[in-house]
């Protein structure tokens, strides 16, 4: 027998799976194990009451929803005090915020897939985990567990078994004990028992079997109702362990039967692909270009950005931030932007949940504490600073208080134009002094500079050369950009000319899009140029 499977095996007729909750790869490898295997149970580290509520909920999959259950509020008792009159403003702080133990009904959660797998092949499924009224979420930090794809659940757990650490806490070891009770349960009727559980429980669940402690005796909670509602589309990315984009795409495949054995590696690639497509409707002629050597450059930049923080899979700040620095801004919320995209919608009649950063608000507008029955790796959230995009809404309202009969340029853009202009004129320059420049070979001055070129062409005769540059008779006054050409005039309908308000200011001539489609601010609307002339001096001349 494989040591590592006997590590795993409590008995003759259970054996321990323990998972990685929230990763789509250890979800593959729980189905792979059931599908492989024939097992009788199917033992759920969920408490009882939830199990009406989770499959009904996993029959609604691929829509995602939150099974949850709310927690007794806790008090605190303090010995009364003469003076406690004093800190009558403290007095809402002996009250607990109201909070919940919730169930996320996620297909890439390794429990919820091996429901999934147990129902659709009729396997009985036991619930063991023990009611507590105030739930403990104990997160465990693990190596990334794309691993698990080629060494498999039994030699990942055999690697990961030396560091992991033993938490120890009253309600800990109440459940653990409990569990191991149900587990012995469940071995006199059933002849092969898988059960699932975190890292931070199997070897504490096979401690407490081997050793046949008795349960200790905690304070049962009342019955609680469970209630469940599917989540609204814009907070998907709180209540699922991999980005909604990626969860689609193994609904998707699993469908259309396809292959998702790599999704979580071909799935960042296919997400790029789309955000690609995205940016490149949205922004047409303007969109930068995207090609294989710059996606090149983004894979093996997130890898690396992976490896120092010790991942061999990219998470979402890695995507984003890699994405601003080599394609830019807008390219960054555009993969933002989709890699929240879900492709099954939830019917417009159901009651909806919003999740948060360990917070909800319910379907009755309630806002409670959130605490996850499934706890995966520590998430640490980080902002990143991206020139955001105005809301549709907000740009309705702006262009609805917008003077048509009083507008001007905005000043700092005025002074880039400028300064752009500035540099354009002086290169030109250069570039006509360049024309007219003399080499001679070196006697007394370097002149201008050493001639390179002509000096390496004669290197055998072992002269210098250098190079004098006269100096360029009259000037630019007039510059002509064309950033599209030929353009189409239909996407350029503003055509004007503008002179200058002050001496240090060009006359401008210009074709541009329309500015009121792209309102960016209160009072102020974004026009693209299509091509520009600038005098300089300033000038009158005719309008356009």
């Amino acid at each position: 027998m494989d040591p590592s499977t006997s590590l795993l095996k409590l008995s003759e007729r259970i054996q321990l799976l323990p998972v990685v909750h929230g990763s789509g790869d250890y979800a593959i490898e729980v189905r792979r194990i059931l599908l492989s295997e024939k097992f009788d149970c199917l033992a759920i580290p969920l408490p009882e009451p939830f199990q009406a509520s989770v499959e009904t909920a996993v029959h609604q999959l691929p829509v995602i929803s939150v099974v949850w259950q709310n927690e007794q509020a806790s008090f605190e008792t303090t010995e009364w005090q003469p003076d406690s009159f004093l800190d009558e403003e403290d007095d809402d702080d002996d009250f607990d915020d109201e909070s919940a133990t919730y169930v996320p009904i996620d297909p890439c959660q390794p429990v919820i897939a091996a429901i999934r797998i147990a129902m659709q092949e009729h396997i009985p499924r036991a619930f063991i985990d023990p009611e507590v009224s105030q739930f403990e979420v104990i997160h465990t930090s693990l190596p990334d567990p794309y691993a698990v794809k080629r060494l498999h659940a039994e030699a990942f757990t055999s690697a990961t078994t030396p560091v992991l650490s033993s938490p120890q806490s009253p309600q800990l070891r109440y459940r653990i004990r409990h569990m191991a009770e149900r587990l012995r349960e469940l071995e006199q009727t059933q002849k092969s028992i898988l059960c699932l559980c975190s890292f931070s429980e199997w070897m504490l669940i096979k401690a407490a079997y081997d050793n046949q402690e008795p349960t200790d005796s905690l304070e049962s909670p009342p019955p609680t109702p469970v209630h469940s509602a599917t989540v609204a589309q814009k907070s998907l990315i709180f209540a699922l362990g991999e980005l909604p984009y990626i969860t689609s795409l193994y609904e998707a495949a699993r469908f259309e039967l396809d292959n998702d054995e790599n999704l979580s590696v071909d799935g960042i690639k296919q997400l790029l692909l789309r955000s690609r497509d995205v940016y490149v409707e949205e922004f047409k002629k303007r969109a930068r270009p995207i090609t294989p050597k710059l996606l090149g450059v983004y894979f093996r930049y997130i890898r690396n950005l992976s490896l120092i923080e010790r991942r061999l899979t990219p998470d979402l700040y890695t995507l984003v931030i890699a994405a601003q620095q080599v394609f830019g801004d807008q390219f960054a919320i555009i993969l933002a932007e989709v890699a929240r995209e879900y492709g099954f919608s939830p019917p417009n009649d159901t009651p909806h949940i919003s999740m948060g950063i360990d917070q909800a608000r319910l379907p009755d507008g309630d806002v409670v504490t959130m605490k996850t029955r499934l706890p995966g790796h520590p998430i640490s959230w980080r902002s990143c600073n991206l020139q955001s995009r105005p809301q549709k809404h907000q740009q309705k309202e702006w262009l609805t208080s917008w003077n048509h009969y009083a507008h001007c340029s905005w000043p700092p853009e005025d002074n880039a134009i400028e300064n752009f202009r500035s540099h354009v004129k002086d290169q030109a320059l250069s570039m006509l002094g360049n024309d007219l420049a003399k080499t001679e070979k070196f006697t007394t001055s370097l002149k201008d500079g050493l001639d390179i070129r002509e000096t390496l062409r004669n290197w055998h005769t072992g002269d210098l050369y250098v190079k004098e540059v006269p100096p360029t008779r009259g000037g630019l006054d007039c510059v002509v950009m064309l950033f599209d050409s030929p353009a189409d005039p239909r996407d350029y309908p503003q055509r004007i000319t503008w002179h200058a308000e002050h001496y240090d200011e060009s006359t401008l001539s210009f074709y541009a899009s329309n500015y009121l489609e792209e309102m960016v601010g209160p009072g102020i609307a974004l026009g693209r140029y299509g091509g520009a002339m600038f005098l300089f001096p300033p000038r009158p001349i005719r309008d356009i």
